[in-house]
């Protein structure tokens, strides 16, 4: 029952999706992850977006990660099923899926490139290039990878802004109010990896079409 039940949700969240849609969500789920694995997390960049806003919050208010995650995603893909569809919502809650799953498997091997703290530069670049290619793919399928891709999506649909310029102004948002609490030089290497990352998302993307209805 359970394995027929997993198929049927399956069957729903792939609907309308080609082989070639499910590719590259599960190619873009790897990449980002990978980088955010084996770079984000070993040199401490910090993000802007959902995960820099829940960090800010965390510091300042003492309020658990694992609260304010789900709540900050679920207000950004609410807002998304209004400006975006049902589509978007069935395509992101498969690619987020896949994130995870990506996550847990390289939490399940020893760091694979070298640590770049000592080159905190060279890890800004190569963690945006990672994100940025990884993210990229998802969103030209049509979903996201999380609340910070449903914001930027909504807000260029809104406004009429290219998705970098959108992406690029909630990252900068949040990581100006992070210097409240971060150091200065931390802050520059966040700035150059999401500019980088904001950049590569939209150049993938604008070679295809995502359509949402």
């Amino acid at each position: 029952m359970p394995t027929r039940r997993l198929y049927a949700l399956a069957r729903k969240l792939t609907a309308g999706l080609t082989l070639r849609n499910c590719a590259g969500i599960l190619l873009g789920a790897a990449i980002c992850t990978f980088g955010i694995h084996n770079i984000h997390q070993q040199t401490g960049i910090t993000e802007g977006g959902v995960i820099g806003m829940m960090l800010l919050l965390e510091h300042w208010l003492g309020v658990s990660p694992a609260l304010l995650t789900p709540v900050l995603d679920i207000s950004c893909y609410l807002l998304a099923f209004r400006y975006l569809g049902k589509r978007f919502i069935r395509t992101s809650v498969l690619s987020t899926l896949c994130v995870s799953l990506f996550y847990k498997l390289w939490e399940c091997f020893p760091p694979m490139l070298p640590d770049l703290s000592a080159h905190p530069l060279l890890a800004a670049l190569l963690g945006g290039i990672f994100v940025g290619l990884g993210v990229g793919l998802i969103v030209r399928q049509g979903g996201s990878s999380g609340g910070d891709d449903a914001l930027a999506l909504v807000i260029a649909r809104i406004s009429g802004w290219r998705l970098s310029r959108a992406y690029m102004f909630t990252d900068f948002v949040v990581l100006g109010l992070s210097l409240t609490y971060l150091p200065v030089g931390r802050i520059v290497f966040s700035l150059i990896t999401v500019t980088v990352s904001s950049w590569l998302i939209d150049r993938v993307q604008q070679m295809g079409c995502c359509c949402t209805d």
